[in-house]
């Protein structure tokens, strides 16, 4: 525990200090230690996971740990975090700064009051424990986190064969960039000579006299407006006119910088590694239909599974071809597999989406703040993880994880994922059918 600790402030500190001058540096050491101690206890949470697989260490020992890093988990996401994010919302602002104290506790009894009271729609209360008790904070942590889990997951379920598959992209030409070049130039073009015009204009306006002799006043700008001595130039249209052609050449210049990395991506497919990306594609495309389908069937007929994927599956299997098999041996083993390979993507995925969040939003006065948000995002999104993951595991490793999270209704959270990974998937598929059918138009237009 404490070398991924240190680990996961070494990391944090690192990254704040190698950010180029634009990017804020994550100065606050606070904000580091609630970071580094969250993605720590997160990380603890999966090992804890795979030792109940692997049967590392007694079972008291294991509970132990489990309970403590439970505890420590939502002390942090329920009461830490929240408090020091309304602890450096009300520093930025100026009025506040000599009562920050008393204001930052006023949000975090806001958000305590909202964040008890997200239980009240849905079936997750439990009257035999206490308020403060584990079940009561996880289960409501557990709605948000598996909200955002499926959230991501039907996006990632329908985008991911959309980028890989060789399918969806468009027939880009040299003589489709070349064309585009060419209006991009002649659009500089005529925003070089037009501002050449308005140069001209003012050094004739400047030797006539007519800068200094310009009327002042409401009268006088609508004079200057409206009219133009002979042989003069109207410098507010001729403005007008440059200002559109200028949002104009942003729009060919972003556009032609789409079709360069769409060519690349045509010649990437042809490689080896692109064809085997396209093969990924299909792969994940089957899956996602066969997700979506799953998850309709699941909402329609209130059906949750009983049995783990894999000690199903091997069951499946055995019968069909009727050989003699230890399901229970390698059930064990191939889902230490399945459970590692969902840890490891898990994590990645979500550090790699936290990163080009942080890089895309923040500044510095809003850095601490985003910083402590994603830590609140992965805290949520990792003490999830378990209570979905806990159905992929055999049901001899479920005990402890069961003990632990207490009397939790979790078909709820399963029916839950599927209800907003059903919707999550199908916006993503109307979104990105709507996008890449405007596209081609868009480089077509003349």
């Amino acid at each position: 525990m404490s070398f991924l600790i240190d680990s996961s402030i070494m990391i944090t500190s690192q990254v704040s200090h190698c950010l180029p001058p634009r990017h804020p540096s994550i100065r606050q050491y606070v904000v580091q230690v609630i970071f580094s101690v969250t993605f720590a206890f997160s990380c603890t949470m999966f090992e804890l996971i795979i030792f109940e697989i692997l049967g590392v260490l007694n079972s008291s020992s294991r509970y132990f740990h489990w309970k403590m890093n439970l505890c420590v988990i939502l002390l942090i996401l329920v009461f830490m975090v929240p408090f020091y994010i309304g602890y450096f919302i009300v520093s930025n602002i100026r009025l506040l700064h000599k009562q920050r104290l008393l204001f930052s506790c006023l949000l975090w009894l806001t958000f305590m009051y909202f964040f008890w009271k997200l239980g009240d729609p849905f079936p997750i209360l439990s009257p035999k424990h206490g308020i403060l008790s584990i079940e009561q904070l996880i289960s409501r942590v557990g709605v948000i986190g598996v909200t955002l889990m499926a959230l991501l997951s039907g996006f990632g379920a329908v985008n991911c064969p959309y980028t890989y598959m060789s399918y969806f992209l468009r027939n880009v030409t040299d003589t489709d960039i070349l064309a585009l070049e060419r209006r991009l130039l002649q659009t500089m073009d005529m925003i070089i000579s037009k501002k050449k015009r308005m140069a001209m204009a003012r050094r004739t306006m400047f030797q006539k006299g007519e800068v200094h002799n310009k009327p002042s006043g409401f009268w006088g700008m609508i004079k200057s407006v409206t009219t133009s001595a002979p042989g003069s130039e109207n410098l507010t249209l001729i403005q007008q006119e440059v200002d559109a052609l200028e949002e104009l050449s942003r729009q060919l210049f972003l556009e032609t910088a789409d079709l360069y990395a769409t060519k690349e991506r045509i010649e990437y497919s042809k490689t080896f590694k692109g064809k085997y990306f396209n093969f990924l594609g299909y792969f994940f495309s089957i899956y996602c239909v066969w997700k979506i389908f799953m998850a309709t069937i699941n909402i329609v007929f209130d059906r949750v599974g009983k049995t783990d994927p894999v000690t199903r599956g091997i069951e499946i299997t055995v019968n069909y071809l009727g050989i003699q098999f230890d399901v229970k041996f390698w059930s064990q083993h191939i889902s230490f597999i399945l459970v590692g390979i969902i840890i490891v993507t898990s994590i990645r995925g979500l550090l790699i989406t936290l990163t080009k969040f942080f890089y895309a939003i923040s500044s510095s006065k809003s850095s601490n703040v985003i910083v402590l948000l994603l830590a609140q995002i992965m805290g949520m999104y990792f003490v999830s993880s378990v209570l979905l993951i806990r159905m992929s595991m055999p049901l001899e490793y479920r005990t402890i994880i069961t003990e632990v999270l207490g009397e939790l209704q979790f078909n709820f959270y399963h029916r839950w994922f599927d209800v907003i990974f059903l919707v999550s998937a199908l916006s993503s598929i109307l979104f990105l059918y709507l996008a890449h059918k405007q596209a081609p138009e868009k480089h077509m237009a003349p």
